[in-house]
């Protein structure tokens, strides 16, 4: 038995497109939901899988309707597999209900997994190529060595609190914390 299950984002977004083309499909039955595809609680997907049955196939228009990665998609499909459930895209092609459709699916997830490390080798190598050209990433540094040489002269001023300096120099008193370890010692030490 085919079962549809069609998703769309938001409110405003219509799923009439999805529907008429799970209907031409042979859906028998069709669950609807309208939830972002970050959210992963999705009621109607789980009422669907809760109605399927060993053999049937969960019928999607598009990937991306059912899954937001890759990694998510492959580990949706392996959870139906488990349960002898099949998968079919209307505009992808892909049906796992097919041992052709599994190993194109196969295929699909090694190249995204591939893409994923050639991904992860760029951004590693150009992150090294900056660094040895005296690039230095993250965001700027809160105090200047010109700011921490001034917060060390104020702070040996026992009238002026850790608190104070960092007010003045409009930075958080953490911050100054964790570039002047002594300087939570003398704020004790100014309490007590």
């Amino acid at each position: 038995m085919k079962i549809g299950y069609a998703r769309v984002s938001t409110q405003e977004q219509d799923l009439a497109l999805q529907l008429d083309a799970l209907t031409k499909e042979g859906c028998e039955r069709i669950f609807q939901e309208k939830a972002s595809g970050a959210q992963r609680e999705r009621p109607e997907l789980k009422a669907a899988l809760a109605y399927m049955r060993r053999g049937d196939t969960l019928v999607v228009w598009k990937l991306d309707r059912l899954a937001r990665s890759m990694k998510q998609l492959i580990e949706t499909v392996e959870s139906f597999q488990n349960c002898g459930i099949g998968l079919k895209s209307i505009h992808d092609p892909i049906d796992t209900s097919s041992p052709s459709g599994k190993l194109v699916f196969h295929i699909f997830a090694a190249l995204a997994e591939f893409e994923r490390g050639v991904i992860r080798e760029r951004t590693t190598a150009g992150l090294r190529a900056a660094r040895e050209r005296g690039r230095v990433g993250g965001r700027p540094p809160a105090l200047s060595a010109k700011d921490l040489q001034a917060a060390k002269a104020m702070l040996k001023d026992s009238d002026i609190t850790v608190a104070a300096v960092a007010r003045r120099l409009n930075v958080a008193a953490s911050t100054l914390y964790r570039h002047i370890p002594h300087a939570r010692s003398a704020s004790l030490e100014e309490k007590s």
